[in-house]
């Protein structure tokens, strides 16, 4: 058989898919379909400061190829997080990391120092994507002073594997990732979501009660692929891809752009078990290629004339 574990920033992966914030819950919701402990790891949705009940109705939309969503980070807050559900899923055969969003610097250092005290939890994906409340709503992931300030302060309370989600929408993703690694990132997870947005012809609306929302699914691969390509060259910490994930072709070509483990989101939705079956392709894709060790195909594109 081949070996699918990967390494990542001193952590043992059993193999390199995992499941996209957001998409997947807190992990137990899919215990009916899946065995989650064949999965490299679970990123659970995003945790802030306070409770935040998200954006009104409706916040998500089917588009040609992908979906726009603008949920608004709807969470329990972070001590309802430690009390609740901590215990639930902190057992689990498999990493556990935590998205930490907030919209002060000092809200996103808060959150990351409670999780740092959960014994279970070995890293936390810093979501630098949401609006900077001090600035005006600008994105901390916009800028990236701003990025490496954000990443700074969390590393200064957070002790374990601190990974940080970038943003596309940016002019350089390079610069961006640059300075992440700047702040004392460990790994770099690209890409979040394409700001987009849908309208209704008939009613000459917005389809989004927030009139913009995240896009997300196939749509937006070519994009995310092109991105962790040119931050692999950039950097010399791991990535994690993301970005229009739908089968394991396609988390292979991740894989060869230069990711060294990838999350599978949209994909989620359609198909609850798709995760696991990405895994068992993989490792198809290997047995045909007599590809040894799962690691063999990163940042393996050739791109030689």
């Amino acid at each position: 058989m081949p070996d699918l574990s990967v390494h990542i920033a001193g952590m043992h992966f059993k193999n390199p898919v995992t499941t996209a914030s957001g998409t997947f819950g807190y992990g137990d919701e899919f215990l009916d379909f899946i065995d989650l402990e064949r999965l490299g790891g679970i990123f659970v949705k995003a945790v802030t400061g306070k409770n935040r009940d998200g954006n009104t109705y409706p916040r998500m939309a089917e588009t040609s190829s992908g979906m726009l969503n603008s949920v608004g980070l709807q969470n329990k807050g972070v001590d309802h997080f430690c009390r609740e559900i901590y215990p639930r899923i902190k057992n689990f055969n498999t990493h556990i990391i935590v998205n930490v969003s907030g919209s002060t610097i000092e809200e996103y250092a808060e959150v990351a120092g409670r999780i740092n005290e959960l014994e279970k939890i070995p890293a936390i994906e810093l979501n630098i994507s949401c609006p900077n409340v001090k600035l005006g709503g600008m994105a901390f992931g916009t800028v990236p002073a701003m990025a490496a300030e954000v990443t700074a302060a969390v590393r200064k309370v957070y002790k374990k594997v601190l990974m940080v989600k970038l943003s596309p929408n940016v002019t350089s993703i390079t610069d961006l990732a640059k300075a992440a690694v700047d702040g004392g990132a460990d790994v770099i997870t690209l890409i979040n979501t394409l700001l987009g947005m849908a309208i209704d012809a008939e009613r000459r609306r917005p389809v989004l009660s927030t009139i913009t929302g995240g896009l997300s699914g196939p749509a937006i691969k070519p994009i995310a692929l092109r991105m962790v390509w040119q931050v692999h060259k950039a950097v010399r910490v791991p990535i994690i891809g993301l970005g229009g994930i739908m089968n394991s072709t396609d988390a292979i070509e991740f894989m060869l752009a230069g990711a060294s483990a990838v999350q599978v989101g949209t994909a989620n939705f359609i198909d609850p078990a798709i995760s696991v079956k990405i895994v068992d392709g993989i490792a198809s894709y290997m047995e045909r290629h007599k590809i040894k060790e799962v690691s063999e195909l990163v940042g393996a594109l050739r791109t030689e004339l």
